[in-house]
């Protein structure tokens, strides 16, 4: 038996005796170097180390501070009061309103569960108030909630670009058009489905009031531009980018929502550092197994099992989503990206699939896990929030998820979809 394999037998063992992902990692790793003699500990604590010295990862609790910000700020109720004055007359009101809220909100928090908690839980108790099915009113949150892994600035976008050493602005950038596609297909099948039930509260169009709420919008609104437009200009980095957008998120939260004071602060803070230290305490003990991996010659071990059944990149791609789909349904998707992507991606690059197409795809394919059982941990959290049973909330979802499946598997058929509009804008 390969080292590689040791490893990643122990890491599943030790996680179905229930040990947390990042211990589980660590623990795997320290064995298989004991077992194997394929290096020695200090290497292992020397590896931990690199992998936090960098200046890239200072994004991810940055992006995580923003996000917290926007959530105690104001910015998610004046983001709703836009989205259901432009969108809420259409068939399906509020659950389009929902949708685009949650597009707009993952533009700025980067994060599913922050959607679900504050944003998303404010569209589903409206759509509740107004008819429609609780069970479908989460499933539409909870489903939209998975645009924020994909919409920049995601923070899985942020840790899977630095794990695949792809640039990180266009791997960000890279993300808009399949969220927009995705966010898309929800609202065309919501619009269908309650036009055929019956449901769904409307509201008439009004051109002042819409241009009222875009006024009181505006400034959570800037967010997006601020990001989006200092990276595409190279103005600055994406992690000089997170910086402004904690200063800007911080200082319209105070000043011009006056939602956020001073003593919220502590919490938001104390809620930064837990999610931080969750993302970097698996990113530390993932840095020994995946140097030991590359090591061994796994990758290739892996990419020759998949190339000798098809060397069609499509085939190829159908076969390592639907892996994917397993993975991030039984697997922390931060930890995934740090096990899984140096495994996967040598074999995408073999059959001609662009890395950077591959590190979003990914992204993308283990949002599933956040919303399925069961680690799926925006799924607790509407679970929690809602206080539906789970099986109830999980059966609402299964039209949901095949729609995004459908969505991925276009991807697959036309990879251009993303990788054409990062040509024309890097080049």
């Amino acid at each position: 038996m390969s080292v590689s394999i040791f490893i990643l037998l122990c890491f599943a063992v030790l996680m179905v005796l229930g040990i947390p992902v990042a211990v589980s990692l660590g623990s795997a790793s320290i064995l298989g170097i004991l077992f194997y003699n394929t290096s020695s500990v200090a290497a292992a604590v020397k590896l931990m180390y690199s992998s936090m010295n960098s200046f890239t990862m200072v994004a991810v609790p940055l992006f995580f501070l923003a996000g917290v910000l926007m959530e105690k700020g104001g910015v998610a109720q004046q983001i709703f009061d836009f989205c259901q004055d432009l969108v809420g007359w259409i068939h399906g009101g509020l659950g389009h309103v929902n949708i685009l809220t949650s597009i707009l909100f993952a533009g700025m928090s980067g994060s599913s569960v922050a959607d679900v908690g504050s944003i998303g839980a404010l569209c589903a108790n409206a759509m509740i108030r107004y008819g429609y099915p609780a069970p479908y009113s989460w499933a539409t949150t909870l489903t939209s909630s998975m645009l924020a892994t994909v919409i920049p600035p995601s923070i899985l976008m942020v840790v899977a670009a630095s794990v695949g050493q792809v640039s990180m602005g266009q791997a960000l950038f890279a993300g808009i058009i399949p969220g927009v596609i995705l966010g898309l297909i929800m609202m065309i099948y919501n619009y269908f489905y309650c036009k055929r039930h019956g449901i769904g509260h409307r509201v008439t169009f009004n051109l002042r009031r819409l241009a009222k709420s875009f006024i009181r919008a505006l400034p959570a609104l800037m967010v997006v531009v601020i990001l989006l437009g200092g990276m595409y200009s190279g103005f600055f980095t994406a992690t000089e980018a997170a910086a402004i957008c904690v200063a800007y998120v911080l200082i319209i939260s105070k000043f011009v929502y006056k939602k956020l004071h001073m003593s919220d602060l502590p919490d938001v803070f104390m809620s930064v550092a837990k999610n931080t230290g969750t993302v970097l305490f698996v990113a530390i003990t993932a840095k020994p197994a995946g140097t030991i991996f590359t090591l061994d010659g796994f990758p290739t071990m892996v990419a020759n099992a998949i190339t000798s059944i098809s060397t069609n990149p499509t085939i190829v791609m159908l076969l390592i989503f639907f892996l994917l789909i397993i993975i991030g349904m039984v697997m922390d998707a931060t930890a995934a990206i740090y096990i899984f992507l140096p495994i996967l991606l040598p074999t995408a690059t073999s059959v001609g699939i662009s890395p950077l197409f591959f590190v979003v795809f990914m992204v993308i394919a283990l949002g599933f896990g956040l919303i399925t059982p069961p680690v799926g941990v925006c799924l607790y959290a509407a679970v929690n929030v809602s206080g539906l049973p789970m099986e109830k909330l999980s059966r609402a979802l299964v039209p949901w998820l095949i729609l995004m499946i459908v969505g991925l598997i276009l991807f697959i058929l036309f990879p251009q979809l993303i990788t054409v509009p990062i040509t024309w804008l890097f080049g």
